[in-house]
Order: structure tokens, then sequence, then C-alpha cells
């Protein structure tokens, strides 16, 4: 069953706007959301960074975040029919409260302030590039190891 604006991923359907989203996609995507975001902050207390230094632990977050879900992406489209739920729970949900941009941008005007302009660019630029390749490479992975159809 789908309901105007609701795409059976439970997703919003393109070029429209759901007139109310289902309680349960709602749910999943809170559920998750609160998951992944436990996650990331046990990751960030067991991986302090000092002030002026690389913030390793939101770029090994965002970065796994982003191989994670173009893992997910390559097989919930092209390897099995998901639930409706799967996708919003981890796709939006645990990746989305696991990985972080708004730290990443707030580290690296942390980085500028400790007159570390060079590292800050190093980060930004980095973060960016290794994110693409990342989510590259997650869905390259299950297209070449991952269950076939």
């Amino acid at each position: 069953m789908t309901r105007k604006g609701i795409a059976p991923h439970g997703g919003p359907t393109a070029g429209t706007l759901p007139d109310r989203l289902p309680w349960d996609v709602v749910a999943a995507v809170a559920l998750g959301g609160a998951l992944g975001s436990a996650a990331r902050y046990g990751v960030s207390v067991a991986w302090p960074t000092p002030s002026g230094q690389l913030p390793w632990a939101t770029l090994v977050i965002n970065l796994t975040g982003c191989a994670l879900l173009g893992m997910l992406m390559a097989f919930v489209t092209a390897r099995i029919a998901p639930h409706r739920l799967l996708r919003p729970f981890l796709g939006t949900g645990v990746l989305g409260g696991y990985t972080t941009f708004s730290t990443y941008a707030v580290e690296t005007r942390g980085l500028l302030d400790t007159g570390r302009p060079l590292l800050a660019a190093g980060y930004v630029f980095g973060t960016l590039a290794g994110a693409l390749i990342a989510v590259w490479l997650g869905g390259w992975l299950v297209a070449r190891i991952g269950p076939k159809p």
C-alpha cells in the first residue's frame, strides 16, 4: 500500500510532499538516529581531539559512515527488495545520526581559530574527497562481493 507522496521505500516521492509522514517511518528514523548518534558519541569520547589537532574521530566517523551508506544503497537498490523501513532506519536514521558534517564544519572553524589554516584546508578537502571515494568504494564492494540477486 502506498500513500500520496510516499514511495514504497518509505521516503517521499520525487516532487511531492506527503500529507503526513507515516508514524512507523518517523519511528524508524528516530530509533536509527538515536543508535547512530550514540555510536558517534561513543567514538568521540573514546578518541578525543586536542585543540588545534586533526579531528581523527570525526574524520573516521564520516568516512566509515559514507562507505556504509554506499554499501547500503548498492545493496537495497540492486540486491534485495528491502522492507520499506530498512532504508529509513539504516540510511536516514543510523547512518544519518552516525555521520556528522556539522561537527566537521565546527572543527574546521576550530582549526582556523587556532591558527592552523593549512590543516583546516586539508581537513575540508580531504574529508570531501574521502567521503566521495568511500561512497563509491562501498558500492563497488557490494557489486563485487555482495550477494547476487
